[in-house]
């Protein structure tokens, strides 16, 4: 899906759900802090806009992009945690560090995912440069942490149901 000319995080065309009665795990990196606290908040922003509680959400702060793999195992130690979401940014630098970053984070917690059969969600940014993460992290683009929420709370809904 291309972004070059839209907000992603308009969602009146989905049916998302009422996150009223799941509990949600937010993992965020404290590396490119001032992108990750925007997802951080747009993340929180989203579940309680669609009836989480506040205290059904337990915010785990990580030091980088890459030990967001180890937090989310961690946190789904915790058998009532219905969903947990990722929040990352990667941001593309001279060396090919950027691409085993990405690449070890996108692996990595999709098989937490599936080593726990819960919804772990991907919020990572990876982009070319600062601009694009602060568009993805509250500007032109919207808030990957509020898409990243809505995803949560959709999949914890059909988590639950199956």
């Amino acid at each position: 899906m291309s972004s070059s000319l839209k907000n992603l995080s308009d969602f009146s065309h989905l049916e998302v759900g009422n996150a009223k009665g799941l509990k949600f795990a937010i993992v965020v990196a404290q590396w490119n802090a001032t992108i990750t606290g925007a997802l951080l908040d747009g993340a929180v922003t989203g579940l309680v806009a669609h009836g989480a509680l506040e205290s059904n959400i337990e915010v785990v702060r990580v030091p980088g992009s890459y030990e967001l793999i180890a937090g989310a195992d961690i946190v789904l130690r915790d058998e009532s945690i219905d969903a947990v979401i990722c929040l990352g940014c990667v941001i593309q630098g001279e060396t090919r560090h950027f691409d085993f970053i990405c690449n070890a984070v996108g692996n990595g917690i999709a098989n937490v995912a599936l080593k726990y059969n819960k919804p772990v969600i991907f919020g990572v940014l990876t982009t070319d440069n600062q601009e694009q993460a602060l568009d993805r992290a509250g500007g032109k683009h919207g808030n990957k942490g509020e898409e990243a929420a809505i995803t949560a709370i959709q999949m914890g809904l059909i988590s639950q149901k199956y």
